[in-house]
Order: structure tokens, then sequence, then C-alpha cells
């Protein structure tokens, strides 16, 4: 019985160590075929440059088209002009203490910078010498500007106000102010236009988009987006507008110009601030005050599917994209929040000298 027992055993253990080991090489085999099969990443850090700054905040960054120039509006500290190639700051302009939202024209050889205190800074491209600071508006802050190129007209508009937001309309050429619009609504931000006469205007505060004839500025149709749209893009290619919703739905769609019908839509980060289309990639980037940036594809002219979300940091809420290259430029800062006093909102102070561009590559 004894032998029995032993011979048993004998043929049971071997089997017992070979079921084993094939049972480790198995889950060996596990993260090296995961890694294998995961998706490539979208983008990649590949540079990080600090440059002198106060303790100011900042609002948009924007490229001249075509060029290394980088043009960022740093409040306090004016607007910076960067180039990417060569990693440095290359000038600060005159007099542009208070420089939010940068537009560039090269068509007109023009840059203007909505600032502040309700006054347009203009100057000459090629040179960056100032050309003037006009006052437009007398009851706050201007918020950014964009160009009408069916009309060759700039239309400025102010940031939030109690009752209605205003739109300057410019002369893109010349800077002369030629109309002045006021819509009912405390909160718009800048259309999309199709160079067929339309301008497309986001409410962000109602969450509708608005039609408007582009030489007159009259209303044709609006849409309710079911959310609090801040960013709209007309993409040529496939005639679909691109939108972007802050708030507490935060997502991207796209939508048919004709009738206002969302097509798809995708969830994004919290606090999108920036978005960037990439036409080469079919590739769509939003950048976003949580500390992310949401990576999602176009899928033909009518779907959106979400590729992934990019770990930033906190407040890393404003980038704009090399064309030439696909690469996204995202500016930051260290800061330090101190609590507001009975109540109110926090204070957000940056830190000084912490201010930074980094350079996010393409995969």
């Amino acid at each position: 019985m004894v032998i029995f027992i032993e011979q048993l055993e004998r043929s049971i253990f071997p089997m017992k160590a070979i079921s084993l080991l094939a049972a480790a090489a198995l889950l060996a085999a596990v993260p090296a075929q995961a890694q294998q099969e995961a998706p490539p990443l979208p983008y990649t850090q590949t540079g990080s440059v600090t440059l002198p700054s106060s303790d100011t905040g900042w609002d948009y960054v924007k490229f001249e088209p075509g060029s290394a120039r980088l043009f960022m509006g740093r409040l306090k500290d004016g607007l910076t002009v960067y180039d990417v190639d060569r990693g440095q700051a290359i000038k600060t302009m005159e007099n542009s203490a208070g420089a939010n939202g940068p537009a560039l024209l090269p068509e007109y050889n023009r840059g203007y910078v909505a600032m502040d205190d309700g006054s347009l800074l203009s100057f000459d491209l090629k040179t960056l010498k100032l050309i003037a600071r006009t006052k437009l508006a007398s009851d706050g802050g201007l918020n950014s500007g964009s160009l009408d190129p069916a009309t060759g007209r700039f239309h400025v508009i102010t940031g939030t106000r109690p009752k209605e937001a205003t739109w300057f309309s410019i002369d893109a050429a010349t800077g002369k102010l030629l109309a002045t619009t006021r819509f009912p609504f405390r909160k718009m931000d800048d259309p999309a236009a199709d160079g067929k006469g339309h301008l497309y205007a986001p409410a962000r505060l109602d969450g509708i988009v608005l039609k408007l004839d582009s030489s007159t500025l009259k209303e044709q149709a609006r849409w309710d987006v079911g959310c609090n749209v801040s960013k709209m893009k007309y993409l040529v290619a496939t005639d679909r507008l691109l939108g972007a919703c802050t708030g507490d739905k935060p997502s991207v769609f796209l939508m048919d110009p004709a009738s206002g019908r969302i097509l798809s839509r995708v969830p994004i980060g919290k606090g999108i601030d920036a978005l960037a289309y990439d036409e080469e990639r079919e590739r769509i980037v939003s950048s976003n005050y949580e500390g992310s940036m949401t990576v999602v594809a176009r899928e033909g002219a009518d779907t959106l599917r979400l590729v992934g979300t990019i770990r930033t940091a906190f407040g890393a809420r404003m980038m704009d994209m090399d064309h030439r290259t696909g690469r996204l430029y995202l500016v930051n800062a260290a800061s330090t929040d101190f609590p507001g006093k009975d109540g109110e909102e926090e204070v957000t102070r940056y830190h000084p000298d912490s201010f930074r561009v980094e350079t996010w590559q393409p995969n």
C-alpha cells in the first residue's frame, strides 16, 4: 500500500510541476503581449523652455500662419513673440501690457491684439513695429478677434459682460472701425467663417450657435447645442463645423452647417480653452484647465472617436498647433491658490520666472 502511494505521488507531482511552469510562462507573456497591443502614443513631450515672467496670468497663444513665430498674450508681461525653431523669445511688443488675444493676418501684413483695457493694438507683422493702440470698449476688456475672409472684416469681441456682447468690425487692411454690433448675450466667442458669407458664432452661457450673414451680422438661424459652446471651426474639406463646449458637459462635436444638426459628439477634459485641428492627421486636440489634452480622431465627414487623454499639469489650458509640423506648444506656469475672502472664489498667484512653453511631438 505504501509503495502504491509513493508511485502515485511520483506520477502526479511531475504533472503539477509541469502545469505550474506552463501557467507561469503564460502569465509572463501577458504583459509583453498587452504592451505590444497597446495603441501608440498620439503625442510625446520633447521639450520645455522657461521664460522670464512676472506673477502674471496669460490668455491666448497663436501662431503666425506658416511661420515659426508664436505670439503669446501674457497680460502684465505684454505680447511675447516666441520663435519655436530657435526655442527662445525674440521680442516683447512695445506698449503691449494687457495683451489678451492676438490675431495674425499675413495676407494684410497686420497683427492685432485684443487688450484687457478695451483697446485694440495693431502692428506691422513683418517688422513687429507698433502701428496704434486704439480704444474700442469703455466698459471692460476685449477678449479676442477673428477674420472673415469673405468680407475682409476683422471682428473683435468683448469679454463677459452683465447683459450683452459687443462686436467691433474692423477693416483688416487699415484697422479702421467700420461698425459696432451688440448681441443680447453675456458671453460670445470667436465665430467660425465658412468663407461663403456665413459666420457661426457661439453664445457660450446660452449654449447656442448663431448663423449670421457675414456682411450684415444679421441672424439667419440659431441652434441649441446642449452645452456651453465656446469654440467653433469650419472644416473646409468636409463642409462641417467643429465645435467644443466647456462647463459641466465638456465635449467636442461635429455639426451640419446647413441644418445645425449635431452629427457626432465625444467627451473631453474639463476647462477647455484651446482647440486645434490637424487636417493632415485628421486629429482634434483640446487643452484643458484640469491638466489634460484630449485627442479625438475624425473618421469620415460625420464621425468622431476618442483617441485618448494626455495628462499634463493643472492650469495648462492654452496651446496652439504649428501646422508646418503638427507639433503642439502648450504654455503654463507654477501657481499657488489662496482661499477667497468671505466665501469668494480662490485667488491664484503665478510664480515669477516659471512661465514655460512645452513642445509636444505628434506620433
